[in-house]
């Protein structure tokens, strides 16, 4: 057990007769690591791209939220009111009238033609 530790140490298992085997061994263990090293950098980056955009899209819910209810103010019939009293426009004192139409259709088919549509448009007041 001594010798064995005390040939790794100083190396013998590198210039004996199956060297190139051990050189082979080491060569794959060492581009195993590097793939280990570059995979878990990889993955560190990620992970910081990952909470940089959880921090952009927590900013952009509070704009958001920030603009709907600017937007919810300005939609208001006393904003609006308010804003087109500037521009000379008022409110009307006078109740809107609603027109009823009442049509209809000729029952006797005629040759040639489309069929007419009587209509008289009344005011309800």
């Amino acid at each position: 057990m001594k010798t064995g530790l005390l040939n790794i140490l100083k190396g013998t298992f590198l210039i004996s007769g199956d060297a190139p085997k051990n050189w082979l061994f080491i060569i794959f263990t060492s581009f195993l690591a590097t793939v280990m090293i570059g995979s878990s950098h990889s993955a560190d980056k990620k992970v910081h791209q990952i909470a940089a955009l959880n921090e952009e899209v927590k900013e952009l819910r509070s704009e958001f939220v920030d603009v709907r209810s600017d937007m919810q103010q300005l939609k208001l019939e006393s904003t609006v009111m308010h804003i087109v009293e500037g521009n000379g426009l008022y409110p009307s004192e006078v109740p809107p009238k609603q027109i009823k139409v009442k049509s209809q259709i000729n029952s006797k088919p005629q040759i040639n033609s489309k069929p007419q549509i009587n209509s008289k448009p009344q005011i309800k007041e």
